[in-house]
């Protein structure tokens, strides 16, 4: 066998964690399909990473051999600016690290639509793709919005180049603070092929971390200010309006 050395372990280091990212971000399957995310305050989270105002917990999935994380962190953005940037389908190329494409699917609702998108990875290993079912709610009183994200493999027709990601579940919760918002991000993935889950769990927390940091920055840009909330007269949020004249 060939030894590759230092840097062929760092390169193919590289590889995995370029897979974990296009993974990371997609949903499970069915509903009957998908176990259920651990609970946000379950005492079994482990702290791995922080960096800045952005901690990561990591935790053990009853029924696979990838762990679940736990991403939280204080924005420097307000919530409007914020979900100005996830209502738009092809956000996800200017934050989430790794995604080279995406767009919406279908007609579908504020509270209840479809994005399809693609992340880059690096050779050898196949693009992936993912449509993604996107549910969203918000309460006036409390001001906070939840989004929950879970592939729906059979709704596009699949690409021949890339490998369609069916298992993961995602759920982002946001809550405004003064002028900021803090993000709390659960996520556990199923990954296709033959990645051990030893290596993937090892290298969970870049995959949020940098993308936490990059949603601040982008939040900031000009084309996502002057947005606002809109309720219905029981609370309810019902869209993310775009500034007059735009």
């Amino acid at each position: 066998m060939r030894n590759t050395g230092a840097h062929g372990f760092k390169g193919w280091a590289s590889v995995i964690s370029g897979v974990i990212c296009a993974l990371l971000v997609s949903a499970m399957a069915a509903a009957t399909a998908r176990a259920a995310l651990p609970a946000e305050n379950s005492e079994a989270w482990n702290l791995r990473n922080e960096t800045g105002d952005i901690r990561i917990y990591t935790m053990d999935h009853n029924d696979s051999s990838f762990q679940a994380f736990k991403a939280e962190a204080l924005l420097d953005a307000p919530i409007e600016a914020i979900m100005a940037v996830m209502v738009d389908p092809t956000s996800c190329v200017e934050w989430v690290l790794n995604c080279t494409e995406s767009y919406g699917v279908g007609k579908g609702s504020f509270h209840d639509r479809y994005a399809y998108s693609v992340n880059d990875m690096p050779w050898p290993v196949t693009d992936r793709d993912y449509v993604l079912h996107i549910r969203t709610r918000g309460n006036e009183t409390s001001g906070e919005i939840i989004m929950e994200m879970n592939a729906t493999p059979g709704k596009r027709a699949e690409n021949g180049n890339r490998v369609r990601i069916d298992r993961s579940e995602t759920l982002y919760r946001f809550i405004p603070e003064g002028g900021q918002t803090r993000m709390i991000w659960l996520q556990h993935a199923d990954p296709n092929g033959a990645l051990p889950g030893w290596l993937v769990n090892t290298l969970l927390v870049d995959m949020p971390v940098s993308s936490m940091e990059k949603l601040e920055r982008v939040a900031g840009l000009e084309r996502y200010q002057g947005f606002s909330l809109v309720y219905d007269e029981d609370g309810r949020l019902i869209d993310v309006r775009k500034p007059t004249g735009h």
